[in-house]
């Protein structure tokens, strides 16, 4: 955190207070929406009893689990918005930081770490993979090594926000690909916000077709359906 405390010079990046150490003062780390009660391992949904939902019984996805530290609310989908759309990348350590005492928490098994891939075209036009910014520092805490050649993107596609629910997952299929043999590795796959859950999906059928034994999502934010 000491690059973040002298980029903003010791202010909390979301109310502007004194934050000592730390991008957050205390009263907004404290806000922010940590993940509770029950949920799917699977996709991270609430589900009864931490077993499986409904909806991962009926049509199980791709990948086999996911890890989530944060719900995707305020202030948590300030800071995801700031890193991913107004290059604030000194709060990508402050993401992982968040994941990773998850991580530690659930001690979840995994030999590598991909970053969802960007398509050329749109990290050309950002200037970086708000992702692969994360999985830097995720990788270091976990000591998990980084892997970002085992998935590429192969097909460019309208951003996912911009489309209904409905029609996400015909959106990325086929989007992804893994060159190689990955030979019954156990791969975790890391991306700031989960909502659908589409584009794992296809990450992870890119993973398995490669060989990869088990696929698990590591998330900053699960966004959670309406109450």
């Amino acid at each position: 955190m000491a690059v973040g405390h002298w980029l903003f010079g010791g202010t909390c990046f979301l109310c502007r207070g004194a934050a000592r150490a730390s991008l957050l003062c205390d009263g907004c780390a404290a806000d922010l929406p940590e993940l509770t009660g029950p949920r799917c391992p699977r996709c991270a949904l609430p589900a009864p009893e931490d077993g499986p939902c409904g909806r991962c019984l009926a049509n199980p996805p791709q990948f086999d689990g996911t890890v989530a530290a944060l719900a995707y609310a305020f202030p948590a989908d300030v800071l995801i918005h700031a890193l991913k759309f107004r290059g604030e990348l000194a709060l990508a350590a402050l993401l992982a930081e968040r994941l990773a005492e998850r991580l530690v928490a659930l001690a979840p098994g995994a030999e590598c770490l991909v970053p969802v891939p960007l398509a050329p075209e749109r990290l050309r036009a950002r200037g970086y993979n708000q992702s692969l910014e994360i999985a830097r520092h995720v990788s270091r805490a976990a000591n998990v090594p980084l892997a970002v050649e085992l998935c590429h993107r192969v097909r460019d596609t309208p951003a996912q926000t911009d489309l209904p629910w409905a029609e996400r997952a015909r959106n990325v299929r086929g989007a992804f690909a893994s060159p190689g043999s990955l030979a019954g590795a156990r791969v975790a796959v890391l991306d700031d916000v989960m909502t659908t859950g589409a584009t794992l999906d296809a990450v992870a059928a890119a993973l398995k077709q490669a060989g990869a034994a088990s696929v698990v999502n590591w998330i900053v934010a699960r966004t959670l359906p309406p109450v």
